[in-house]
Parts: C-alpha cells; sequence; structure tokens
C-alpha cells in the first residue's frame, strides 16, 4: 500500500509538471497558475475524502492470529467467550491472581491494533502485582466474531464487566477497568454508566476528533469524523478514582491530551509520569511501571460491607 501510494504522488507531481511546462512554453502563465491551483484543491478533496471513507481501517487495526496464550507466559487462565447485547461472541482471558485470592481484579480494555495475544508483557506486569485480570478482544479482533465499531467495542467491554460481576461474582467495588491508548476512551466511556472501583488511563487520547486534528491540521477533520470516542467528556462523570498515566515521550499521542484528560477529570484524581515511548514504554521501564500501579493501588481501600461499591481515595 505504501509503495502504490508513492507511486501515484509521483505520477501526480509528474503530471503536474508536464502540464505546467505544456502551459509555459505557450506563454500560458495565468494557466500555469490555475493548473497549480485547480491541483492542489483536487489533492486536497481527495485527501479529504480518503481519509473519510477508510477511518475504519485508520482507526482498527485487528489482528485474527492469536499466536501465544498466557500460558507461554508462565501464567495459568480461563479462556472465555462472552456475549453481548447485540448477541455477538467475543473472546476473552481471565488470569486468575497468583494465589487465588486478588483483592482486586482489572478489566483491561487494550488499544487499537493487533489482540489480546499482543499484551502478554502487560497481563505479566499487572500478573506480578497480584491481581486478577479479564482481557477482552473487541470484537473482529483475535477469535472475537463481527467487525468493530465505536458502539460495539463499549458493549465488548461493558460484556466483560457483566461477566465479571455475574459469572465471576466479584463485587464492583473491587474492579477497576483500565485502558490503554484507544482503550483508554473505552474505558472511561464505559465507566461512567457502571459503578467501577477506579479507572486507570493510560497514554489516552482527549477525543478522536482532537487526534485526528493533530495529525491532520490542515483539514476541517470536524466536517468528515465519524467516530467520538470522548474521553474528556467521559471523565467529567466518573465518580471513582482515577488514575491518569503518559509518558512526556509519547511519540503517537502527545503528554497534552494525558493533561487534558486530567484537568477535566473529578476528584480524586491522580497523575503520574512515566517514561519511554507509546507502545514501549511501560515495558521498558517496568519496574517504574509496576511501583505507579502499586502506589496508587495501596491508597484504594476496600469497602468492609461488599454490597457498599463506594471506595475512598487518600492522594500521597
Amino acid at each position: 500500500m505504501g509503495v502504490i501510494r508513492i507511486l501515484l504522488w509521483i505520477l501526480i507531481i509528474l503530471s503536474l509538471v508536464f502540464v505546467c511546462w505544456r502551459r509555459y512554453k505557450r506563454g500560458q502563465f495565468m494557466a500555469i497558475l490555475w493548473v497549480i491551483v485547480g491541483m492542489a484543491l483536487a489533492v486536497y478533496i481527495g485527501l479529504g475524502l480518503m481519509l473519510f471513507f477508510a477511518q475504519s481501517r485508520i482507526l482498527y487495526q485487528p489482528w485474527r492470529d492469536v499466536a501465544l496464550t498466557p500460558k507461554d507466559a508462565g501464567m495459568d487462565y480461563e479462556a472465555v467467550t462472552l456475549h453481548t447485547a447485540d448477541a455477538y461472541a467475543i473472546a476473552g482471558w481471565y488470569i486468575p491472581a497468583e494465589d487465588g485470592k486478588g483483592k482486586w481484579t482489572v478489566l483491561f480494555c487494550h488499544g487499537n491494533a493487533g489482540n489480546i495475544s499482543h499484551r502478554l508483557d502487560t497481563l505479566k506486569l499487572i500478573h506480578d502485582l497480584g491481581l486478577n485480570c479479564l482481557i477482552v478482544d473487541y470484537r473482529g479482533y483475535g477469535a472475537s466474531g463481527g467487525k468493530p465499531t465505536e458502539q460495539g467495542t463499549l458493549l465488548d467491554i461493558r460484556a466483560g464487566w457483566d461477566w465479571l460481576v455475574n459469572d465471576k461474582q466479584i463485587t464492583p467495588g473491587r474492579i477497576i477497568l483500565f485502558g490503554r491508548s484507544l482503550g483508554g476512551s473505552i474505558a472511561a466511556i464505559v465507566a461512567k454508566d457502571i459503578n467501577p472501583a477506579a479507572v486507570i488511563l493510560e497514554s489516552s487520547f482527549t477525543s478522536f476528533v482532537d487526534i485526528s486534528k493533530h495529525y491532520y491540521p490542515f483539514l476541517p477533520v470536524r466536517l468528515f469524523v465519524r467516530f467520538d470516542y470522548n474521553t474528556r467528556k467521559a471523565v467529567k462523570e466518573l465518580n471513582c478514582p482515577v488514575l491518569i498515566i503518559h509518558s512526556p515521550d509519547d511519540e503517537i499521542i502527545p503528554y497534552k491530551f494525558g493533561q487534558q484528560i486530567f484537568e477535566a477529570a473529578s476528584e480524586p484524581k491522580l497523575f503520574r509520569d512515566l517514561k519511554g515511548g507509546h507502545n514501549e514504554g511501560f515495558y521498558e521501564n517496568a519496574e517504574l511501571y509496576k511501583q505507579i500501579w502499586q502506589d496508587w493501588i495501596d491508597t484504594l481501600k476496600v469497602p468492609d460491607d461488599t454490597h457498599d461499591h463506594s471506595l475512598n481515595l487518600t492522594v500521597p
């Protein structure tokens, strides 16, 4: 695909040079100007149309092949099939804590590319912290049926929540929603409609419009974006503790987006800096990453009454 685009641009440039040269030879200077303006406008409109119709492919980059499992990383797990409210079968893994007595359970919302088998490093870090974890593949990813959509990703994670609460009988006040990158937006939006113990948002963007404007500042993205994923709006409605993790070195989702999400979130909230790039910072700085999680989790208090889903947080 990249080679085809390069060849297409070369063809456009050569055509423009050829037309302008012929006009120049005839002394038609105004015609040259109009040709340049026309070509530029055509490219601008063409790029806008391409982005409009290719948005789903740009945003969602699923892999079907699930090559590894938690067993390959030395973790016991349960392969689960969840059923969404719109009747899709969604695949996931439930990894219990080592001693089977995990105080907290993490519902992990992964990013836009790959599938759950590409998150073994993160699952191992969570496991090492003594936490239970359920990770779910969105529809169209891995062994999950269907094709990804914005509403579909929300329903998929909600199915994971329902499975933890109804099938595993885990108290909502012991479930932490954790989302990375696109998953951060999904976690925040789902969390505002339920009552989790807490929410962790890592390397997330404020909204799909904002991240689109960052990458295509020369286009009127608000006119043609087909997705919302408004993290900043969702965190304003959360009534649980929120941890924001972002690296100043993030080359894909700028650090400022993490700061803006933090500013929008209600108290109690905490912001912690990570180091390294968007996709590798957490495992290249694994000890720092685990310490951020551990320090924050230590501030969470499990309610004495298991029917009371509220939590208290003291920010250190």
